[in-house]
């Protein structure tokens, strides 16, 4: 039986998609739940050739033998999850994909209200998903939840007794984390985060699972950092040089240009620390060396690769490994067997 957790280790886009789903391809977990604020998240998949966007299913999807479940603290707008099941047809979600009966429920108006906000969604930058809206009114105790919701009827299910039966049982259970540490409420750079922590202890209660049966927690860095808002971001460079870099991008959800700056050490050590890191997965290491481009042994990077996962390991006390050097699931270097 293990219970892993993977959150992302900055402001989101991280490279978590292609993560979750080599790790729920290669283990195969019984359970994969996704944790964090709602469809505002978007995970990049890329399997068989084939690219995916996700905001409410599990990017484990590809493991056809999983129950894909939604946690309790994750918001659900019913038109992305409804149109998700569709999305994702051939690889038959629909009967193994649920949302706890107790998840907020975004409505239309929770989307004109952010939308309508100067604060959120022009100073804070928001990406007008409803999910602030949403997440104040679950405060103030007067939204609706799944259960309330016709269009829900048939798809939901309580998410910490299916977890933690399945933990009982030997089972293997997977939490996907989405957002990443720098927009936590609590520990972000406030108040340019989003609508609720987003570490890995949130994602644990946002699934119904307590601390003490987490084995793994696995903090997702890319290579270089971007984000997509406004917020401080000490180590930004310029477009001009992310474009020299050729490392420029654009959100998943948002298709907005993505700002972007270099590896931020001590941003990384915080993250470690208050996410309780265990391991590491370093993604796009092949955006900043070439050279690296779909190898998949350790042996087979340069010098200057292997130093930098040193440096990574010096100052965050963590070990790394996960390195991807492609977006195919094949193109990935997996060292955890190294820490049995």
């Amino acid at each position: 039986m293990t219970c892993n957790i993977l959150v992302g280790g900055s402001w989101g886009d991280e490279g978590k998609g292609k993560c979750i789903t080599y790790l729920c391809n290669q283990d195969k977990p019984d359970i994969i739940a996704r944790a964090g604020v709602g469809p505002n998240a978007g995970h990049s998949v890329e399997f068989n050739g084939e690219k995916y966007g996700l905001r409410m299913i599990p990017s484990g999807f590809v493991h056809t033998d999983a129950r894909l479940l939604i946690g309790a603290g994750v918001l659900v707008d019913p038109q992305v999850f409804h149109h998700e099941l569709d999305y994702l047809n051939k690889y038959q979600v629909k009967g193994r994909t649920f949302a706890d009966f107790r998840c907020a429920i975004i409505e239309e108006e929770h989307k004109e209200q952010d939308k309508a906000s100067d604060h959120l969604f022009k100073k804070i930058g928001s990406t007008g998903t409803g999910c602030g809206p949403a997440n104040r009114d679950r405060a103030l105790r007067t939204v609706k939840q799944a259960m309330d919701i016709d269009s829900m009827e048939g798809y939901t299910a309580d998410v910490p007794l299916e977890v933690n039966t399945a933990l009982d049982e030997g089972k293997d259970v997977f939490i996907e984390g989405s957002q990443g540490f720098g927009l936590s409420l609590y520990y972000g750079t406030y108040p340019y985060v989003t609508s609720k922590d987003t570490t890995a202890s949130s994602a644990a209660a946002d699934v119904g699972v307590g601390p003490t049966r987490i084995d793994d927690v696995i903090v997702v860095f890319k290579s270089y950092i971007t984000r997509v808002g406004e917020g401080p971001f000490p180590s930004e460079i310029s477009q001009e040089k992310a474009e020299e870099m050729d490392i420029e991008e654009y959100g998943t959800v948002t298709g907005r240009r993505r700002r972007v700056g270099l590896f931020d050490m001590d941003m990384a050590r915080e993250s470690c620390m208050i996410n309780g890191a265990t391991q590491i997965a370093l993604t796009c290491v092949d955006r900043l060396y070439d050279s690296c481009e779909r190898v998949t042994e350790y042996s087979g990077l340069s010098g200057e690769i292997k130093r930098f996962v040193e440096e990574i390991e010096d100052a965050t006390k963590v070990p790394v490994t996960i390195i991807s050097t492609g977006p195919d699931l094949t193109d990935t270097i997996d060292l955890r067997e190294e820490l049995l």
